[in-house]
């Protein structure tokens, strides 16, 4: 099988254009991006598949590296129905920003900002977990016990029998 280097260049300018307008704040911009995505994409499954061959119909006389794989076809066309499912869900999205805002810029969010903003430092998630992490209480009962706040409770065992005869 043979490259096409013609379509492997088609594709990357597509993949590197889509990328670009993904990373825009225009709501525009980003489904123009994914959609030179989608079409990238078609072209790279297209490329798999090799040259065109004979259609895939049984014949006996024929030799089987001849026929042309479907595969790529099927996905294809997969590929094409979530890409116009996807348009037409970001051309829903866009229209409702434009309803709402009258404007196609997406603004940043006060909480996205206040976020970014905190130190990567959490009191309660970081914080040093004691060897005892039961929801009970342990209290010490010695005085040597009280100067390791680590120490936790040894349990006590019962020197008298309960029930029974002996």
């Amino acid at each position: 099988m043979s490259i096409n280097l013609t379509l492997l260049i088609v594709m990357g300018v597509l993949y590197a254009c889509g990328i670009y307008l993904i990373l825009e704040r225009s709501l525009t911009r980003v489904l123009l991006g994914l959609m030179l995505l989608a079409n990238a994409t078609n072209i790279l499954i297209l490329s798999t598949g090799g040259y065109a061959g004979l259609a895939p119909l049984f014949s006996k006389e024929t030799n089987p590296e001849a026929y042309s794989d479907p595969l790529p076809q099927a996905l294809i066309l997969t590929s094409i129905v979530i890409s116009f499912a996807v348009t037409a869900f970001m051309l829903g999205i866009i229209y409702r920003t434009w309803v709402l805002a009258r404007q196609d810029e997406i603004q940043d969010d006060l909480e996205d900002v206040r976020v970014a903003k905190t130190p990567s430092f959490d009191a309660e998630d970081d914080a040093i977990v004691p060897l005892e992490t039961s929801e009970f209480a342990v209290t010490p009962t010695t005085t040597t016990d009280r100067s390791h706040p680590e120490a936790t409770e040894k349990p006590h065992t019962s020197t008298t029998q309960e029930g029974g005869s002996a």
